[in-house]
């Protein structure tokens, strides 16, 4: 295998698997090294910010999840699964803080009310270089195509982040939801 154009993780939320599928599928078309996360539970999520599960060379983190009120929505198990001091709940910027160690990362939170200013200080406070997230409810198909389009530049055409983003942005009135924080 040649050396990939990116090292790119795709973290699946409860519910986000085809998109998550789409979005692999493409990013490899377009010559990236692409890992999956699947969480099923909050502890699965946690290893992956803490740095634990990533790969040692992630450029990306893409997190396709659902959100809420700026929230990670989470999967709910039943009590009697959940682990030894594993959190409840869907994770906000407070648990960002709490767990998240990503120095040097991109993140695209490509979830509904993700890109808030608070989440983007949570993560920049766990070492971020730049966040990207909609601050409203983009369509389905608009967050998968904002996703592919962003890094189609960056991959493609060698755009940095800001041009990359503005090129994704300017697509449609839909994209126009989405935030870049540096």
């Amino acid at each position: 295998m040649s050396k990939p154009e990116m090292n790119v993780a795709v973290v699946c939320g409860p519910n986000c698997d085809m998109e998550v599928q789409a979005i692999r599928s493409t990013l490899e078309y377009f010559g990236a090294r692409v890992f999956t996360y699947w969480v099923g539970r909050p502890n699965d999520f946690i290893a992956v910010l803490s740095g634990d599960d990533l790969y040692p060379n992630t450029d990306l983190l893409l997190l396709s999840f659902h959100g809420e009120d700026g929230k990670f929505i989470m999967p709910e198990l039943g009590e009697e699964v959940y682990e030894a001091e594993e959190p409840r709940g869907d994770f906000g910027p407070e648990e960002i803080r709490r767990f998240a160690a990503l120095k040097g990362k991109t993140v695209i939170a490509n979830g509904c009310t993700l890109g808030t200013e608070e989440m983007a200080s949570a993560f920049f406070a766990a070492g971020c270089k730049s966040f990207i997230g909609p601050d409203d409810y983009p369509d389905g198909n608009a967050a998968l195509m904002f996703a592919i389009r962003l890094c189609y530049e960056m991959i493609q055409n060698k755009k940095n982040i800001q041009e990359a983003f503005a090129l994704a942005q300017a697509m449609d009135e839909e994209m126009q939801m989405y935030r870049l924080f540096e």
